[in-house]
């Protein structure tokens, strides 16, 4: 076993490495989940067979999950990342040459095991080496590199008219580029405590610590995929055009962009919990409103960037809170909690809003969304500290 090694905080060269990884890879998201959603539907796919066909990607991070966390504390996170770039690079340049819907099926899957390894790196490496007084600036940066890239994807969208292949070559070949830049990286390890190490239930003592931590993932998993997967198709139901609606989503990284630092300094200062709840809350309304403003783009653009504002920075808050909550030997765990959670909301939104909007209404996934949020808002003071979590260890 390689022995690890702990830096107490990042070096800006290797931070904008980090963050230009979660750029890359957030952009990558966000292009393929409502591009091939368009596609898609182009072909004449129901919505429902549609929602089904985005849930592959999260199934590919979902169960990446099960996994990652012995390979990575062996192999390091820059082979974790360099694994995560190759496996999502190759995975996006075979969409437009492949046409058989279970082919896309197992490409998603594919995409998704690699946004997840790289993801699960760049979390730990960032959280597991910033200071306890200013983990939620550090942890915010991720975020904010994350919605830069989610809100360039969907812009994307218009390259189509080009060529359908032309937007996969361009993201695969910002893949490349960073690649380059992550063989610079050092070689570092996750801490280990070996008796974490071989407990066999240091999972359930990370839940048990920290459950209100990191169940903002699945809320965000949620709202990702939903929002980027099936608010095309309402857009296009509700007689917007695919201009509109590549303008449209990224109002959600904008409006998160704008105030995630803030959000991050302020929850430094009074607390992670008070900051996620109100937060909740203020999602779990608008969310409610969006049917309200109809097809007007305007009203639609300034309450998807509020939602954004509001929820943009939900799991990195959620991940500075469980670091906040845990000792350091359990943040690794805790990573991979967060990631099923963010997996399980990504698998869950897709699905039940194109079902919705098949069979019910196109205004059920807001009514979803905003039941989501209201109700973890509602619970929240229900949640208290366990005040001996940091010196707790796992017999």
């Amino acid at each position: 076993m390689t022995t690890s090694v702990y830096t107490p905080v990042p070096s800006l060269k290797r931070l904008i490495i980090l963050l230009s990884v979660t750029l890359v890879s957030g952009l990558n998201q966000g292009l393929l989940l409502p591009l091939l959603a368009i596609l898609l539907d182009q072909r004449g796919v129901s919505s429902d067979l549609n929602g089904l066909n985005s849930m592959a990607l999260y199934i590919g991070t979902f169960s990446t999950m099960f996994f990652i966390e012995k390979p990575i504390r062996k192999i390091g996170y820059k082979y974790g990342i360099l694994f995560g770039i190759v496996i999502a690079g190759v995975g996006t340049i075979l969409f437009p040459f492949m046409h058989a819907l279970w082919i896309w099926f197992i490409l998603r899957i594919a995409v998704g095991i690699g946004d997840s390894a790289l993801h699960y790196c760049t979390q730990l490496w960032i959280v597991s080496s910033s200071p306890p007084a200013s983990r939620g600036r550090y942890i915010s940066l991720y975020g904010m590199a994350y919605g830069i890239g989610f809100s360039i994807g969907p812009m994307g969208i218009n390259f189509i008219s080009i060529g359908k292949w032309l937007p996969f070559a361009l993201n695969t070949v910002l893949f490349i580029i960073i690649m380059l830049f992550v063989f610079k990286l050092p070689s570092i390890y996750p801490e280990r405590a070996e008796k974490l190490a071989a407990s066999t239930n240091r999972y359930w003592h990370t839940y048990r610590i920290a459950w209100f931590a990191l169940f903002p993932a699945i809320l965000y998993g949620l709202m990702e995929a939903t929002m980027n997967s099936n608010f095309p198709l309402y857009g296009l139901r509700i007689h917007l055009s695919k201009e509109v609606i590549s303008m449209l989503l990224p109002a959600l990284g904008v409006g998160s962009l704008i105030v995630m630092f803030p959000l991050g300094m302020l929850s430094d200062r009074i607390g992670r919990k008070p900051v996620l709840i109100f937060c909740s809350l203020a999602a779990g309304i608008m969310f409610f409103m969006v049917p309200l403003a109809g097809n007007n783009a305007p009203l639609l653009f300034a309450l998807l960037g509020l939602i954004g504002g509001c929820i943009g920075s939900f799991f990195s808050l959620g991940l500075a809170y469980a670091a906040d909550l845990l000792p350091r030997e359990l943040l690794p765990s805790a990573n991979v909690i967060a990631s099923i959670h963010f997996s399980v909301g990504s698998l869950l939104g897709p699905s039940i809003s194109g079902f919705g909007i098949q069979y019910i209404s196109e205004k059920s996934m807001f009514i979803m969304l905003g039941s989501a949020f209201t109700l973890f808002a509602i619970i929240g003071p229900m949640f208290r500290r366990n005040t001996q979590s940091q010196t707790t260890t796992v017999i």
